[in-house]
C-alpha cells in the first residue's frame, strides 16, 4: 500500500484553498436570484384540473415536421428536467432537429385528486391531450415520447389506442419491474401500499424523493455538496447546479389511488410483461403496439436498470423496433452534453428520413 501523501503544509494549503473558494463563492449564492424552471418559451394550449398541455415555441425560421411530438413525463418530479438549461435541453434540441414539441405538465395533485386512478390518467388525461394535439394539426395520429414512468404510461396508452399513435419512443422506461439488480423494486415490493395510501391519502412527494436519494446516499446527499465548492466561483455553473437541486426537491404529491394501482399492477405483479395490467375495463396487451418503436436506455441507470428497459424487445407487435444505449445514468440522459448530441437527433432523424415506416 502506498503511503498517504498528506503533510501538514499540504493540508493547510488545501484548507486555505477550500476556504477561499467558499468565501468568494458565497456572493454568487446570494446573487443567484430566482432559479428558473425550464428555459424554452412555451404556451399553454389546454388545461384540465391540475394538468397543463404546453406547446413549445419553435425558434425563428425553424422547419418542423408534419407530425407533432407529445412528451409524456412521469408523475414523480417535474417535467422541466427535459428543458433544464439552454445548452442542455432535450426539448430545444428536438425542436432544432425539426420536431414540433408538446408536453404534458401534470401539476401538483392535492386532496381533491386522491381518488384519481390510472384509468383517469391514461384513458382520460393522456387521451384528451392526444386529441387536442390531433385537432390542432388536423391529424389522425401523433408521435409519443414517454419518459420513465411516463414511458410505461405511453406503452399502456399505445396498446389501448394504437390508432392514435404514429410512432412511439420510450426513454429510460421500466418494463420488467422485477429484474434482480433493481434495488428500488426490491424495496417497493415489500411495501404494504394499501396501508400507506389508506393512512396518508395522497403520497407525499418528499417521502418518495428521499426514497430515491437513499438509493445512493453518499453521492446524492453528501458528496455533491462537498464537490459544489469546486464550482461555486463560476456563476453560470453554480446556477446550473442550483437548477438541478431545485428539480430534485420539487416533488409533487402522488394521487393516492393511482399510486396504489401503479405499485400493485407494475411492481408487485410485474403486470406489464405478464400481460395483466388492467386500465379501466381493458387489459394492456403489448402485442397491440404495431407502430414503429424506439427504446432508449442508460447503461448506468440505477433507477431503471438496462435489463428493466430492454425487456421490451420482442414483447410488442411492432415490426420496426430499435434500441439506443446511452453511456450514462438516469439523469445524465437528459442533461449531459453527449446525450444532447446523440439522443434528440436520433429521434428526429429517424422519423424525418423514414427509418420508421410510420414516419
Amino acid at each position: 500500500m502506498l503511503p498517504i501523501d498528506i503533510t501538514p503544509g499540504r493540508l493547510a494549503d488545501e484548507m486555505a484553498d477550500y476556504s477561499r473558494k467558499l468565501g468568494s463563492g458565497v456572493e454568487n449564492l446570494i446573487n443567484a436570484g430566482t432559479i428558473d424552471t425550464g428555459v424554452t418559451p412555451k404556451e399553454a394550449v389546454y388545461r384540465e384540473d391540475k394538468l397543463t398541455l404546453y406547446r413549445y415555441l419553435p425558434p425563428e425560421g425553424a422547419v418542423q415536421g408534419a407530425v407533432p411530438l407529445l412528451i409524456v413525463y412521469a408523475l414523480v418530479n417535474r417535467p422541466y428536467m427535459t428543458d433544464i438549461q439552454e445548452n442542455r435541453s432535450t426539448v430545444r434540441n428536438l425542436m432544432e432537429a425539426g420536431q414540433d414539441v408538446y408536453l404534458i405538465d401534470w401539476g401538483y395533485p392535492d386532496g381533491a385528486d386522491s381518488s384519481l386512478g390510472l384509468d383517469d390518467y391514461i384513458n382520460g388525461y393522456i387521451d384528451r391531450c392526444v386529441d387536442q394535439v390531433k385537432k390542432r394539426h388536423g391529424l389522425d395520429r401523433v408521435n409519443l415520447l414517454g419518459i420513465c414512468q411516463g414511458g410505461a404510461f405511453s406503452l399502456c396508452y399505445t396498446a389501448l389506442h394504437q390508432e392514435k399513435v404514429r410512432n412511439l419512443v420510450t426513454m429510460v422506461t421500466p418494463v420488467d419491474f422485477q429484474t434482480p439488480d433493481n434495488l428500488l423494486s426490491a424495496w417497493v415490493r415489500e411495501i404494504d401500499v394499501d396501508l400507506l395510501v389508506d393512512t396518508l391519502g395522497n403520497v407525499p412527494g418528499e417521502l418518495l424523493n428521499w426514497t430515491f436519494l437513499s438509493l445512493k446516499p453518499f453521492s446524492l446527499t453528501g458528496q455533491k455538496y462537498v464537490n459544489m465548492v469546486d464550482i461555486i466561483e463560476n456563476e453560470q455553473t453554480l446556477k446550473n447546479f442550483l437548477r438541478m437541486e431545485k428539480w430534485i426537491f420539487d416533488s409533487p404529491d402522488q394521487a393516492g389511488e393511482a399510486f396504489r394501482e401503479f405499485i400493485k399492477e407494475f411492481f408487485h405483479k410485474n403486470g406489464l410483461i405478464e400481460g395483466t395490467v388492467r386500465i379501466g375495463s381493458a387489459v394492456v396487451d403489448l402485442t397491440n403496439i404495431t407502430c414503429p418503436l424506439l427504446n432508449i436506455y442508460a447503461d448506468q441507470d440505477h433507477l431503471v436498470p438496462p435489463d428493466a428497459t430492454t425487456a421490451l424487445k420482442g414483447r410488442t407487435g411492432s415490426a420496426d423496433y430499435s434500441e439506443i444505449s446511452f453511456p450514462g445514468g438516469h439523469i445524465g440522459i437528459y442533461v449531459s452534453g453527449k446525450a444532447q448530441k446523440q439522443i434528440p437527433p436520433a429521434i428526429a432523424v429517424g422519423w424525418m428520413k423514414g427509418v420508421f415506416p410510420g414516419g
